[in-house]
């Protein structure tokens, strides 16, 4: 049958109706070409996310002290002018640790004192006053890297190590005497732990935490748990302790919510909660609930 062939515009070309379409095989070509540029460059992007987010994690496995524990060091000249206190070493495998210790005439007991993960002994121990008015010593460790102390902490492993050499050095000077465990942010999961080895007489969790990697998953959640080298499970720890246990806590605590002590006193049915309203993370010790409570706590033993 004849075909009538009809001269069509395409653009800037002509094309006979009838005969091969743009549209056809010869044009079919450039479009794969554009779609196989497309995927390609998707792979390309998707490979470099991957691969950022892999390193990421890399870094973050092989550096997460750098992340959880911000010390500040101090001249190993530095000079604390601080009465009835005095400075001592304490010898750890591999390092030298910095403390001081609070002497009274004739105190009732003394409180080991686990502080957090800023700062040094120059800007925790600056509350003795509290302990002198319980008429009971302190004594307050730098971990290793903090302060004076030397070395730089490797593993929870040694950290607690370390904290128990401490309590060590000390606890045998009242012996026929209270000891009081307390631990502030970061340490309340070293002094649960130590806590739960040696059963003191009170142990005093402030701002305490249930686990880091809880912490971690509620401030980092796209990041695996399996990356903490530092999993600190205080909740766990807790459930060993058979003596009395005080928690206290800010209501208005972003940083580590007060569900933390929620759950750390369920995980031990004989902890006391104190909530304070109008305390965030870093205030507590502002208010003077908290100075009361602990006072009367101490005193009570």
């Amino acid at each position: 049958m004849y075909q009538r062939k009809v001269w069509m515009p395409v653009g800037d070309r002509e094309f006979l109706r009838g005969d091969a379409s743009p549209c056809g095989v010869a044009s079919a070509a450039p479009g794969r070409r554009l779609r196989s540029r497309w995927w390609r460059a998707l792979a390309l992007v998707t490979l470099l996310v991957v691969g950022a987010y892999l390193g990421a994690l890399a870094w973050i496995y092989r550096y997460q002290e750098d992340l959880i524990f911000q010390p500040d060091r101090l001249s190993p000249s530095y000079q604390f002018a601080l009465p009835d206190v005095r400075e001592l070493t304490i010898e750890v495998d591999g390092a030298t640790l910095s403390a001081l210790h609070l002497r009274l005439p004739n105190p009732r007991g003394v409180v080991f004192y686990l502080h957090g993960n800023s700062g040094n002994l120059a800007t925790w121990f600056t509350h003795a006053d509290l302990y002198r008015a319980a008429n009971y010593d302190l004594f307050m460790i730098d971990y290793r890297g903090y302060g004076k102390s030397s070395g730089r902490i490797a593993s929870e492993q040694q950290l607690r190590a370390d904290v128990l050499a401490a309590w060590r050095a000390v606890a045998a000077q009242y012996a026929g005497k209270r000891k009081v465990i307390v631990g502030r942010s970061l340490g309340t999961a070293l002094a649960a732990g130590l806590a739960a080895e040696v059963q003191p007489d009170l142990t005093i969790l402030v701002s305490p935490y249930c686990s880091m990697t809880q912490l971690m998953q509620a401030h980092y959640p796209l990041l695996p748990t399996l990356l903490l080298r530092y999993p600190l499970a205080t909740c766990a720890d807790v459930q060993r302790l058979h003596g009395p246990l005080l928690l206290v806590h800010g209501e208005r605590d972003s940083l580590i919510p007060i569900e933390h002590s929620e759950r750390l006193q369920t995980a031990a049915p004989q902890a006391r909660l104190l909530r304070l309203p109008l305390a965030a993370h870093t205030d507590v010790h502002r208010f003077a609930g908290y100075n009361d409570e602990l006072i009367r706590t101490l005193q009570g033993l």
